[in-house]
């Protein structure tokens, strides 16, 4: 796994080995940064769930001012942290070691809004569209932000989309991996 562009261009990124933690492919990570590469200047995202942290850091590489990092598993914090070192951009983050309820309320109270906010959880938890709802009903995202969802399980998630007022903009899908592009309702 490695940054794949930007200012940490190249760097090799650690990984813990686990059944909760699964790396996101750098060909999927590849297509979703050639799919938004044009907003991510100065944008202010968050990846909950972030496992090693390698979608935060690869917003910050190519031009993010901050990236909002949650992740409970402290072993995975701690190769976070690694990571943000290794590439030098520890001080363009923070790290959040919270359950994502937690994460979402604390960050409402704090009136921050995000331009993207990239949601990978551990595939079978099915909980990607309840953090969706959460972001939308605390006012997480920005006028004109978007929520991208990685999952494996596309038709599920799309059914349980359809029941809140969120606008599908775009889909991808790369073998088993789906990548689904949300925006506000108007």
């Amino acid at each position: 796994m490695r940054v794949i562009s930007g200012t940490a261009r190249g760097t090799k990124l650690n990984s813990i080995e686990s059944l909760s933690t699964r790396p996101t492919l750098d060909r999927v990570k590849e297509s979703l940064f050639n799919i938004i590469q044009n907003k991510i200047q100065d944008s202010i995202v968050m990846d909950l769930f972030a496992g090693s942290g390698a979608i935060a850091i690869e917003f910050l590489s190519r031009g993010a001012e901050k990236a909002y990092i949650c992740e409970k598993n402290p072993a995975a914090v701690k190769m976070i942290y690694s990571n943000l070192e290794k590439t030098k951009l520890v001080n363009k983050s923070k790290i959040i070691s919270k359950d994502y309820k937690k994460v979402l309320e604390k960050l409402s109270k704090d009136n921050i809004q995000f331009d993207f906010v990239y949601i990978d959880p551990p595939y079978q938890a099915n909980i990607a569209v309840d953090a969706t709802k959460r972001i939308l009903s605390l006012n997480l995202l920005k006028e004109k932000g978007n929520i991208i969802i990685e999952t494996d399980d596309e038709k599920r998630e799309l059914l349980e989309l359809e029941k809140i007022n969120v606008k599908i903009v775009d889909m991808r899908k790369y073998g088993r991996v789906s990548l689904i592009f949300l925006e506000k309702s108007a």
